[in-house]
Order: structure tokens, then sequence, then C-alpha cells
């Protein structure tokens, strides 16, 4: 496998080898069951299904649960596919996946949902640096956008400029972190920095590419 699913725990930091403290994010990865194994010939492209969390089964509709039961499985909360992964490390449909296809020191991608941070200005989100001082009257204006657009021609703002606006709760991907420590009994992935998503969140994480 190239990855697996897991939940944001939260954050620590560790010292090094040299004695520099490391800023870390504990993640729980896994266990994960293959409920799904699609190949090219029926499905058109190769990919391995992953599911995590589980769930009550009141809150699994019956398609759902079926799908369950075919994976011999209790009810998950995530579903997600991986198409990138090894032929020697290859799932086969209903087996369980852990931390153990990770090794110390190696790198990977980890994907969330960023915070959310609800409606902000300017120069919270694109990062603008007001208009001007506070003299000649500009008493209210040191976080305003400035001008938008010209006048009569061509009377309108262009799509696409940066305004205010909703911040946050995007999809995010951190690149290349490095797997700092490997609890195995408890499922858990030490990972240098910080990845998207507050605690608790869930996160799909891969392989390094």
């Amino acid at each position: 496998m190239s990855g697996l699913l897991g939940k944001k725990i939260g954050m620590t930091s560790i010292y090094d080898a040299s004695g520099k403290m490391v800023p870390c994010t504990v993640i729980q990865a896994g266990p994960c069951v293959v409920t799904q194994v699609r190949t090219k010939e029926k499905d058109g492209y190769d990919a391995i299904q992953l599911s995590f969390d589980e769930v009550k089964e009141k809150s699994v509709n019956k398609p759902l649960m079926g799908h369950f039961n075919k994976a011999n499985t209790t009810p998950k909360r995530l579903l997600a596919e991986f198409t990138r992964f090894e032929a020697e490390h290859r799932k086969n449909f209903g087996e369980s996946v852990n931390v153990e296809i990770f090794i110390e020191g190696e790198y990977i991608d980890v994907s969330g949902i960023s915070k959310g941070k609800g409606f902000q200005g300017v120069i919270r989100r694109h990062g603008f640096g007001g208009v001007g001082g506070t003299t000649h009257g500009q008493h209210n204006r040191l976080r305003a956008p400035g001008s938008l657009g010209a006048s009569s021609y061509p009377s309108r703002v262009f799509p696409g400029m940066r305004m205010a606006g909703r911040l946050g709760g995007n999809k995010v991907k951190m690149i290349n972190l490095q797997i700092i420590k490997i609890i195995p009994e408890k499922n858990i992935l030490v990972v240098k920095g910080s990845v998207p998503g507050s605690n608790g969140s869930y996160l799909k994480i891969e392989r390094w590419s």
C-alpha cells in the first residue's frame, strides 16, 4: 500500500539526537480495512479503497452497510481510494492495513481540510498592507482594501479580485513530511511539522512521491 487513512490527535515536541526541539504532529494512522479493489479490466483503473474509524450501524444506509458486510467488516466513517501502490504491497479484499507499511525516517504527504476561520478581511486573507498612514483623514482606512477598479471604464470589478471573504476550510496537502517515530501497538505516527486540520480531523497519508 502507498498510504493510510488517519486522524489528527494533536501536536507535541520531541528532542532529536543533537538536543534540538522538533515540533511534531501525532497521527492515529489506521487500522484500515480494504473494502474494495478496483482493477483496470473491470473499472478502467487500478485502485484500492480503504475504510477507517468505526461508526454505529444506524448511521449507515443499507447500500453502504451491504458494502461493508461484503468486506466482512464493521461500518466505517471514512472511505478513500489509493491509486498509487507497489505490486509487492498490494492488499487483498477484506485485509487490514496499519502503520507497519511505513518505516521511521521516510517521507510522506498528508492531506486534510484546513481549519475554517470564517469571514476575514483582505489583510488576513491576502496579506494586504492597508491604506497608507494615519494622517490626512485616514483614521478608518488602515485595514481597508483600497481601490477595487476603474471608474467609467470598465465600470466593474474584474472576476478574481482579491477581496474579503471566507478563509480556510479548504483541502490542503502538506508534502515531504518526515516520520520521526512509529508506535505500532497504538497505530501512532509522529510526523515532523504540522498537518492541516484541527484535532480530531481526518487525514489521508500517502508515501511521498
